[in-house]
């Protein structure tokens, strides 16, 4: 869902091809859906400050978020718009059902969305359930495949909603139950895709080596490189705003993740929750989706300043930590590049085999200050004829991690447990905001235990 780049240039061109120019594009506050779109069947809940609602007819998707008395924030253009879930994996193109995808969609590969498809089917709920006194709403669906006319995913989406304030947290759920048992690399997966209305056009973050200090922000604007109107970026407080002129509306947190994509398509400030000019936001990461994996995120919508929607995030957030991985019964966000692990389920470990020079081990992107984490405790086992791994880091505002950003370990490799603590200070180049480890793994069997950035008394 990330490139609906096409259809909005497409309708733009239309309109000036026509006479009215963008100007003129549909500007009403609530304009009249597209025709052969179904009529809205709502679970509502309203707090007194905020009021939420799920259209069941479109998989339960956020279709709705306002203050009690106030307009609907979000984008309803078509079903690729709203708040909702949406996931990525292989094959590339993807097919189904004797259809394939168009050709601007054939990027997208295997991809289930919660609100439906590309031809204005929506997703089938199979249950939902809503608490009006505590404000909560549950509900689960059988989501549709958006390239592709009519096709459901072998997959189960499950959601649960409660209100606290001028804020919806949301706890989402991907149950896997794909007969492609084919291992593929891991996607970015948006957690999650957030369409707002033209009034919402202003993208305000925080990009700093100095989060949660209150340090000045920052407006995501300017044209990106490439065709795509989104851009990417990385927000060391892992939130992000879309605003309008007077500095209030939504945004997001989600905490798990410091990777965003955004931005906006249109006219800025025009058109309402059907029209095409829309914001839009996701916090991405890269995760390995297995054939029957159980994937869960979770995050919160909160409405306000920008300065509302930041003290509510430090209010959650608490004081920030040294990112720490354990591989008890997930990846936690760590994928590869040149390799592949035994699969799902995770059981204690990352086990690799074979894997080959140059193939790669990746964190997912988080934050730390190089004068807070000293040390690197690193648990691992091997065996085979190369104890070496060799330990990477990637500086805030760089794409890649430098190939002098290095120290190499040696490890035993008798299968025992090695428990490292590397002294990462030691290296000249071991400095400032970081946001990525990278390991290279030595050839052969490897397990990897555990990871964790330690400070000077560890």
């Amino acid at each position: 869902m990330t490139n609906r780049l096409l259809r909005v240039l497409l309708l733009l061109l239309l309109l000036l091809l026509l006479g009215g120019g963008v100007a003129n594009a549909q500007t009403k506050p609530e304009s009249k859906p597209r025709p052969g779109m179904p009529e809205a069947r709502m679970a509502w809940l309203d707090n007194g400050v905020v009021k939420l609602g799920c259209d069941l007819g479109f998989g339960g998707a956020i279709t709705w978020f306002s203050l009690s008395q106030g307009p609907n924030v979000v984008n309803n253009f078509d079903a690729g718009r709203q708040i909702q879930m949406s996931f990525y994996s292989g094959p590339v193109p993807f097919s189904a059902g004797g259809q394939e995808p168009a050709e601007h969609w054939k990027h997208l590969g295997w991809n289930p969305i919660q609100a439906g498809d590309d031809f204005g089917n929506g997703s089938r709920v199979l249950h939902h359930e809503v608490d009006g006194e505590k404000h909560q709403l549950h509900l689960r669906c059988v989501p549709l495949q958006w390239p592709i006319n009519k096709v459901e995913g072998d997959c189960e989406f499950s959601q649960w909603i409660s209100l606290h304030g001028a804020t919806a947290h949301v706890r989402c759920r991907l149950e896997n139950h794909r007969t492609d048992a084919t291992r593929y690399s891991g996607r970015h997966q948006e957690l999650p895709a957030i369409y707002t209305i033209g009034r919402f056009h202003r993208v305000i973050t925080y990009q700093g080596d100095a989060p949660f200090t209150n340090a000045p922000l920052s407006q995501i604007s300017g044209p990106p490189p490439g065709k795509s109107p989104w851009h990417h970026w990385s927000t060391t407080e892992g939130w992000t705003a879309l605003l309008d002129n007077a500095g209030w509306g939504l945004g997001v947190w989600n905490p798990g993740t410091t990777r965003f994509i955004g931005g906006f398509a249109g006219q800025p400030g025009a058109g309402g929750t059907f029209d095409t000019h829309t914001g839009y936001l996701a916090p991405l990461r890269t995760e390995i989706l297995d054939a029957a994996i159980v994937y869960d995120y979770e995050f919160d919508l909160i409405l306000g300043t920008e300065a509302e929607i930041r003290a509510h995030v430090y209010r959650r957030a608490g004081p920030p930590k040294l990112p720490a991985w354990e591989f008890a019964h997930s990846r936690e966000g760590w994928h590869f590049a040149g390799l592949s692990d035994a699969g799902w389920p995770i059981q204690g470990a990352l086990r690799i085999e074979g894997a080959k020079p140059g193939a790669h081990l990746l964190s997912p992107e988080t934050f730390w200050r190089a004068e807070q984490a000293p040390r690197l405790r690193l648990q691992a086992r091997c065996h085979g004829p190369d104890g070496k791994i060799h330990v990477f880091w990637r500086r805030l505002g760089e794409t890649r991690a430098d190939p002098k950003s290095r120290v190499t370990v040696e490890l035993r490799t008798d299968g025992e447990l090695n428990d490292l603590s590397i002294d990462l200070a030691a290296h000249p180049e071991y400095r400032g905001g970081l946001v990525q480890l990278v390991l290279d793994p030595p050839e052969g069997r490897f397990a990897l235990d555990g990871v964790a950035l330690a400070g000077p008394e560890n």
